[in-house]
């Protein structure tokens, strides 16, 4: 079988070797399409492609139906929106993603952008601590569990709320949950969001429930930039002086909300939740694995279009 990586930014050498070593130790090739910088070149590359590779590459409809032998695509990475799940599906094609590999990077840049933003932006200025706190965790997946793990180090307070998961597991962790997303706003001197961006959550974090938060209330994102109302977002901070929203997926209206609220206000310059060297390694890894044992065994744990 055919197996194709796409990257317009590569792996890391160290993925790629890892990767041709699974792919070549059970039979199958290895190609690549790596630092690409028209369509025309993927949909060239993947049309003899048994499989596909991708990272934060949009694999569209248009993709799906230029590759005519293509039998699954793997996202090497958490999130899925850059694949058309409707299109693999028309084409019996199996859509995957690899959860969990990043997580840790994503949890640590949690931590990170907390310190970063409560001491000022790392500026001169009284900033506050951590310890003590009360760190509300919304959704409690894999990246929300290692927040919440991390935080512990620190000394917080954790409270969680995830409406798939049943509260006795949460609460088997050490952690306070509750029934509902309002309950953990209100109750949270921090909230750390995990939401994926869907019909039903794109826009959901809003003025409304930003507003139960406590005086000087912070939101961290490390997820997806959809899931916030971003008009409801200038509201709020036109309305409380001492909410902060600190973020990994930069706002379309960054450079207003900067000009107008300066410290209050960080967004990373481009999303790196991700981008450490272990995380991209862990995740092309666990892509050519998940190709291998579909392949070989009919494996397809991690099937997104069921």
């Amino acid at each position: 079988m055919k197996i194709l990586i796409a990257t317009e930014k590569p792996f890391a050498k160290a993925a790629i070797d890892g990767i041709r070593k699974i792919v070549e130790n059970s039979g199958h090739e290895l190609h690549l399409l790596e630092k690409y910088s028209e369509t025309t070149q993927l949909l060239s590359a993947v049309a003899d492609a048994d499989a596909l590779i991708v990272r934060s590459d949009k694999v569209t409809k248009q993709v799906i139906e230029a590759a005519g032998k293509l039998k699954i695509v793997v996202r090497a990475g958490a999130g899925f929106d850059n694949l058309d799940l409707d299109a693999c599906t028309s084409k019996n094609v199996v859509a995957m993603n690899t959860p969990g590999q990043n997580s840790n990077a994503v949890a640590e840049l949690v931590l990170g952008l907390m310190i970063f933003i409560n001491r000022n932006k790392f500026s001169a200025g009284t900033g506050a601590e951590l310890k003590g706190k009360k760190l509300g965790i919304h959704a409690y997946g894999n990246v929300g569990r290692l927040v919440a793990r991390i935080a512990k180090g620190f000394d917080m307070q954790i409270w969680a709320f995830d409406p798939f998961i049943k509260k006795e597991i949460i609460q088997a962790d050490g952690i306070t949950a509750v029934d509902n997303a309002e309950d953990l706003y209100a109750n949270c001197n921090y909230v750390s969001l995990h939401i994926p961006a869907n019909d039903k959550t794109k826009k959901s974090i809003n003025c409304k429930l930003l507003n139960l938060m406590p005086e000087g209330g912070c939101l961290i994102n490390t997820a997806r930039r959809e899931v916030i109302d971003e008009d409801d977002l200038m509201k709020l901070f036109d309305k409380r002086a001492d909410i902060k929203y600190v973020t990994d997926v930069a706002p379309l209206n960054i450079a207003e909300l900067q000009q107008k609220f300066g410290n209050r206000i960080f967004a990373t310059p481009k999303k790196i939740g991700a981008e450490t060297a272990e995380a991209n390694i862990n995740a092309g890894l666990a892509a050519a694995k998940q190709i291998v044992n579909f392949f070989n065994n009919g494996d397809v744990t991690f099937q997104l279009n069921r």
